[in-house]
């Protein structure tokens, strides 16, 4: 809490819910009991606030007010047990800067120097069976994910959304980070964390509204672990800012390492949105046969740090530059695809990160058992084209007929945008080349992970 404002605050600590009979006042104030929660609430919003947490059989107290003392005071049955100026608390705390060092900027790739030999086929099915893109259906269908019967939409896609009981409205929820890319460069790898849980949120029709980060690091003794952490930070704050995505809350955890080794940076990034009318969303699934495929964004082919170089080319040691993140594109870019969702222009959405476009529309593919027909851009190299992760790009269907004015809409507003191919078929198709079998992909896509974890059961 904070007295710039003037703000002070009195708390009466006898009526603080679930206390064990015998503690003191300030055995209380300094209890790290877990499951506990605050918020400050509108003058007249506490008996709408209680019958919500009766509801759900919380346990819930009001137990003090804001004041204009710039003080904190305690009570304890009507006596004063603590009287305490909030300045010293609040804006003279100490602080915990240790040494650190930058992580120093990688170049980058170019995308013409990178081997592709390997066949487009052999390396969708290598990337769709990879730990990174593997189905997850093996854990989800053993909770319940459908919340009471409010799950609009279910695991799988770029987001989940949850209707609101009683309401139209809907609330989207995703997780996000790639940690290869903070561990080549902390600051880009921050912002494309926050930015492609944005993007998730986009996907589906929602507006993101905030994100709680979980800040996962290895030792920050080590000066190269505390510039990760520092650098991981700088990137969150500024996409949060460009986007107007705050974070709302959050946690630590460090010194997550074994045997000197620290695990890769991972801040992991939640980020929730609001979907005003749940009728009018997207979800990745193909909807029909003859159906256009546009591309929104810049491609340029960027393979640093993806997982075609490390997992195709097999370079674990990459130390090329993760993809830059535009933090002025990926918000003018959410906002076009968001309006076209609102208005019922597009039948499918999906944002494109890990794998590329290629992995993007095979996922597409795979959720509607409908395969595509794609025509690549012959100014990159094709292997760069399929598999490149540049940032800030969505895949999206609309009927044919609706295609020309779609992309007159897109190049009014500056948003690049371009066709790259159709819908139809149980095959995937680039530029008239070796078909994929939709059949075969997603035998491998949804094979890893059972296989992976009867394994593990068999040890």
């Amino acid at each position: 809490m904070s007295s710039k404002c003037g703000v002070g605050v009195e708390l009466w600590l006898d009526i603080v819910p679930m206390r064990e009979d015998g503690m003191t006042p300030y055995e209380l104030m300094l209890s790290e009991s877990q499951e506990r929660m605050l918020m400050v609430l509108k003058p007249g919003c506490e008996d709408a606030a209680k019958a919500i947490f009766d509801k759900w059989e919380l346990d819930f107290a009001v137990i003090g007010i804001l004041t204009d003392t710039k003080r904190m005071v305690l009570k304890w049955h009507g006596e004063v047990a603590g009287d305490l100026p909030i300045d010293p608390l609040a804006e003279a705390s100490p602080e915990y800067d240790r040494p650190w060092e930058p992580t120093p900027k990688q170049d980058r790739i170019d995308p013409a120097s990178i081997s592709g030999k390997v066949s487009h086929v052999d390396a969708l099915k290598t990337l769709m069976a990879s730990p990174d893109l593997a189905s997850r259906r093996w854990i989800w269908e053993q909770y319940d994910h459908l919340v009471m019967g409010n799950t609009i939409v279910r695991p799988g896609g770029d987001a989940g959304v949850v209707r609101v009981s009683g309401t139209n409205k809907g609330i989207a929820a995703t997780t996000d980070c790639t940690p290869r890319y903070v561990m080549a460069d902390p600051v880009e790898g921050g912002k494309q964390a926050v930015a492609e849980a944005y993007r998730n949120l986009v996907a589906t029709g929602a507006k993101p509204l905030a994100i709680t980060d979980n800040m996962n690091f290895g030792n920050p003794e080590r000066p190269r672990i505390m510039g990760q952490f520092v650098g991981a930070c700088q990137g969150i704050a500024e996409a949060c800012i460009a986007l107007d995505f705050p974070v709302v809350s959050g946690n630590v955890s460090l010194y997550n390492e074994t045997n000197g080794k620290g695990i890769l940076p991972t801040p992991a990034i939640g980020g929730v949105g609001l979907l005003p009318d749940v009728n009018a969303r997207a979800t990745i699934a193909f909807k029909a046969a003859g159906e256009a495929i546009l591309l929104i964004g810049e491609t340029k082919g960027h393979l640093g740090q993806s997982i075609y170089v490390r997992d195709i080319l097999g370079k674990t040691d990459d130390r090329s530059a993760p993809p830059p993140v535009d933090l002025g594109l990926e918000r003018r870019n959410g906002d076009f695809v968001r309006n076209e969702i609102r208005a019922g222009n597009l039948t499918a959405v999906h944002d494109i990160s890990d794998g590329g476009l290629f992995t993007a529309v095979a996922e597409m593919a795979m959720a509607a058992g409908i395969g595509a027909s794609l025509t690549p851009d012959t100014t990159l190299p094709l292997h760069a084209w399929a598999f490149g992760e540049d940032q800030a790009r969505y895949l999206v269907t609309l009927p044919e007929k609706d295609a020309a004015a779609f992309l007159e809409r897109a190049g009014k507003a500056g948003i690049p945008a371009a066709r790259i191919g159709t819908t139809g078929g149980n095959e995937l198709t680039l530029n008239g080349a070796i078909p994929i079998s939709l059949a075969g992909i997603k035998a491998v896509h949804e094979g890893w992970l059972p296989a992976y974890m009867a394994a593990g059961a068999e040890l």
